[in-house]
């Protein structure tokens, strides 16, 4: 079973852990961690972008010249997408790009995420991942302690602490989340995975066959 150390909010460490093999110990898949990065990086997009047909476009309502006899080439309207100021041939439209993965490639590619950190070495478990006060400099002296102060991190909590949350936010790189929302892209996108033992439980339950 993977082993980790833990510390305490001051940095020190306090003892070590062992991770379920089951959760922390597979043989990460690489592509299934790629398409659940792609399929979350897709649900997110907008899909707002829109550009103008030729029957969007204002004007071109008459026919600028007579069909025949003028030795040039006929034309319908000024807003034809060869026009200048025409419409947009084929241009996007407002869309939905959003698709859905199997529950088991999800699965899968969670445990993989998890497991390539484990196997790296940037898990960090914390006992008692909290802070008495709403505070940006306790927070960056925490992650100073942990000598993860110039890396992205993700800092996972069992539950919604504001303290933490709120003092975490000003500080580049940190992003916070509780284990119930983790997802694959926020996981593998962090250097270090700085998570709460309670948290750890958490995940473990779930996951854990």
């Amino acid at each position: 079973m993977p082993t980790v150390a833990v510390y305490n909010m001051a940095g020190e460490k306090t003892g070590e852990m062992e991770l379920n093999a089951a959760v922390f110990g597979i043989e990460p898949n690489v592509p299934v961690m790629h398409a659940a990065v792609k399929n979350q990086l897709a649900n997110r997009r907008q899909g707002t972008q829109s550009t103008l047909t030729r029957a969007e476009v204002r004007g071109g309502g008459i026919k600028p010249w007579r069909q025949k006899g003028t030795g040039r080439a006929r034309q319908g309207s000024i807003r034809s997408p060869q026009w200048t100021h025409g419409g947009i041939a084929l241009g996007p439209k407002p869309r939905s790009y959003n698709y859905t993965l199997n529950k088991k490639v999800k699965r899968l590619a969670m445990l993989s995420a998890l497991s390539a950190k484990a196997a790296a070495g940037e898990i960090i478990v914390i006992d008692g991942l909290d802070l008495g006060e709403i505070k940006t400099k306790n927070f960056a002296g925490f992650l100073k302690a942990l000598d993860a102060q110039d890396s992205k991190s993700l800092v996972v909590t069992p539950e919604v602490r504001v303290n933490v949350v709120k003092s975490a936010a000003n500080i580049p790189g940190v992003r916070t989340t509780i284990a119930s929302t983790l997802n694959v892209y926020d996981i593998l996108n962090a250097d270090k995975f700085i998570i709460d033992k309670a948290a750890v439980a958490k995940i473990e339950e779930v996951y854990a066959e």
